[in-house]
């Protein structure tokens, strides 16, 4: 693999602890290399993010030879207190991020709807 791409500059919607975390949810054996490369990140990055995970609950990991699986808590409540108070867990979370991600991986995910205009029908 090439050098880590270049990082997104301003703010974004969704965060990075998010981006790791959806990332590890599409492979639990996924390689710290792996992880930092889909989400444009450094390796450093991403094992400071995996430790805030893991220290807040919403993950864990078991060593399986050379590489790590790791284990997602889906019932975890979110932490920000509106999302909290909203009863939302990290499984409802994970649940938008893979449908946008199935939505842009389809043929018409290209945000054109079935007239083919981009407009939603009628």
């Amino acid at each position: 693999m090439g050098g880590v791409p270049e990082p997104h500059t301003g703010w974004t919607f969704i965060t990075n602890h998010a981006r790791v975390l959806a990332t590890i949810a599409e492979d639990q054996n996924a390689r710290i290399r792996d992880i930092a490369a889909r989400c444009r990140l450094t390796e450093r990055a991403v094992q400071k993010i995996i430790s805030d995970l893991e220290q807040s609950g919403f993950l864990s990991h078991a060593r399986e030879g050379r590489g790590n699986t790791y284990r997602i808590e889906p019932g975890k409540i979110l932490r920000h207190p509106v999302e909290a108070e909203a009863g939302l867990t990290v499984a409802s979370l994970l649940g938008l991020l893979a449908q946008d991600e199935d939505h842009r991986a389809t043929p018409s995910g290209n945000g054109a709807h079935a007239d083919g205009d981009g407009r939603r029908p009628a």
